[in-house]
């Protein structure tokens, strides 16, 4: 059965695609959203549809962030969940023959972008003592055969970066690095018809019972959300803790 929920949510690039699924999700499950986007007008078209909050802003900037998490505190309240989704890819030649700004720039939103959202709405959720954190990662972060360097490297970075910084906030704040899975959007319109599309509820309905507190313990792990469905993964916790699964290891012979 569906979780319902209370508080206030803070989604990042929210106005299209997976964002603005997990937001119409975690709106309908009782939560006050906020989505926030770097073009207004999808922003507002969500957060009209929801009742939420829109908030154009760029995460890759450190006061596009700050004013974002003020904007979101001041308007819906203190922030209890963090789904930070905000995310580039590019359509790339050969990294050598990239320029080194456009390679860059898709690490700025995808894992600075990360940070920076995180790094701002921590302090006062354990001031709090209560929140939660969900980073949007992807297949591409572990899978081979990847051809986009720069999206393959953030992805991998923010994953990481997830992991660690559950460490860091062990016992206090759960983070939860996830996998919406292969989903259709304007970012993988290249992929054909035939490949192995996730369904679009997968990531809300994941997004929406991490939410909930059900997998607190699972803090740190990298849950998919076709693979992992929220009844199906309430079963195996025991299983995942005791042999280090849902991580992304090296495994030497």
């Amino acid at each position: 059965m569906p979780s319902e929920l209370s508080g206030v949510a803070l989604v990042t690039g929210g106005g299209r695609g997976i964002g603005a699924n997990v937001a119409r999700e975690l709106a309908r499950a009782g939560m006050r959203v906020a989505v926030s986007a770097r073009t207004r007008a999808q922003v507002d078209e969500v957060a009209r549809e929801i009742g939420g909050l829109a908030i154009e802003a760029d995460v890759s900037k450190r006061e596009d962030v700050e004013r974002m998490v003020e904007t979101v505190e001041r308007e819906l309240g203190p922030i209890d969940l963090l789904v930070a989704n905000a995310g580039i890819g590019l359509r790339e030649s050969d990294a050598w023959e990239m320029e080194p700004e456009e390679w860059w720039h898709v690490l700025e939103v995808n894992v600075l972008g990360v940070y920076l959202s995180t790094r701002t709405v921590i302090p006062g959720m354990l001031e709090r003592g209560r929140g939660r954190i969900v980073i949007t990662g992807s297949g591409a972060a572990y899978l081979p055969g990847s051809s986009q360097t720069a999206y393959a490297a953030s992805k991998a970075a923010a994953v990481r970066y997830g992991e660690t910084l559950a460490g860091q906030l062990q016992g206090r704040i759960p983070v939860f690095p996830i996998s919406p899975g292969l989903v259709k959007t304007e970012m993988t319109s290249r992929f054909p018809d035939d490949a192995p599309w996730t369904p679009d509820e997968c990531a809300p309905v994941l997004v929406r019972e991490l939410a909930s507190g059900r997998f607190d313990r699972l803090s740190g792990r990298y849950l998919h959300a076709e693979h992992d469905p929220p009844d199906e993964l309430e079963g195996r916790i025991d299983e995942i803790l005791e042999n280090d699964l849902n991580a992304i290891r090296l495994r030497r012979a």
